[in-house]
């Protein structure tokens, strides 16, 4: 037998409020949930520069490291966001930018449109003129930072121009291992692999790429040096000679660093030995080789 009331129409009422009151409640935790903040990716990079496009850079890797080795990345252009509280919570630091920025633009047309014609470049009322000169973004915070992520363990994989950063900051140049100073025009050169033992260039065979050889001075010891480049027809680059260390790995306090010179295009990134060297670096980054 049912021996309940039936429930006055306040009291439905009452009810139907606390119901409705819980289910809004589950709602707002729900939503809490939805729009949590994501999780780190494995490798955070900072990208881009005048000269070399965020776009190819983050397709390329996308390709070679992420697609081919696994890695989780998240990209940025921001330099901004290179600081000690970014890095909390990544494995690994890659950086495939120079040291510049152009907080007054580039001068002359807009590169890859109107370049090397004979356009007017008109505006009415017309843009004021400004000299266009570059600056060096890294501040000293942020050369500390990097060196303070490797040191207590952390990763640091650096690309083609980065080592023109390390002009403007002795804690990253201390971390990357060389400074920039220069490269000739875009033309053919051979990677040598001088230590084939390390794991990062196992099943690595020399190969030749036309591309920018960057020039380095190089501060580490010789033992970590990987490879290197050599003009494919024994042209110099100035006093420099025509050729010059382009890859090396060691260890940097807890962490470990790796640079790889070549990668100025995208097919030079795609190379499929280089691309070797790619992916068993982030292996040897993350320790997992």
């Amino acid at each position: 037998m049912n021996n309940k009331k039936p429930l006055s129409r306040r009291a439905s009422l009452l009810s139907l409020g606390r119901a409705c009151t819980l289910a809004a409640l589950g709602t707002a935790v729900s939503s809490r949930k939805a729009h949590a903040a994501p999780k780190k990716a494995t490798a955070f990079a900072l990208v881009g520069d005048r000269y070399h496009n965020s776009d190819y850079i983050r397709t390329a890797l996308g390709k070679t490291l992420v697609e081919g080795a696994g890695l989780s990345i998240d990209f940025t252009d921001e330099v901004k966001l290179l600081n000690a509280e970014t890095l909390k919570g990544y494995k690994m630091l890659i950086v495939f930018r120079d040291g510049m920025l152009w907080p007054d633009g580039y001068g002359g047309s807009y590169p890859g449109y109107v370049q090397g014609t004979d356009m007017e470049m008109k505006s009415i009322p017309p843009v004021p003129e400004k000299k266009s000169e570059p600056v060096m973004w890294m501040q000293p915070h942020q050369g500390k930072a990097v060196r303070d992520f490797v040191e207590s363990g952390g990763s640091a994989f650096f690309f083609h121009n980065n080592s023109h950063v390390s002009l403007s900051n002795k804690d990253y140049r201390d971390v990357e291992g060389a400074i920039y100073t220069g490269h000739p025009p875009v033309r053919p050169f051979r990677v040598r692999i001088t230590d084939k033992s390390h794991p990062i260039t196992q099943g690595v065979d020399d190969f030749l790429v036309t591309d920018e050889q960057h020039y380095v001075t190089y501060d580490k010891d010789p033992k970590y040096v990987l490879m290197r480049s050599e003009n494919a027809d024994g042209l110099a680059y100035g006093d420099q000679g025509t050729s010059c260390e382009a890859g090396w790995a060691y260890e940097y306090g807890k962490g470990r660093v790796c640079f790889l010179a070549p990668g100025h295009m995208i097919y030079v990134l795609w190379n499929p030995e280089y691309v070797k060297l790619q992916q068993n670096a982030v292996k040897w980054l993350l320790r997992e080789i």
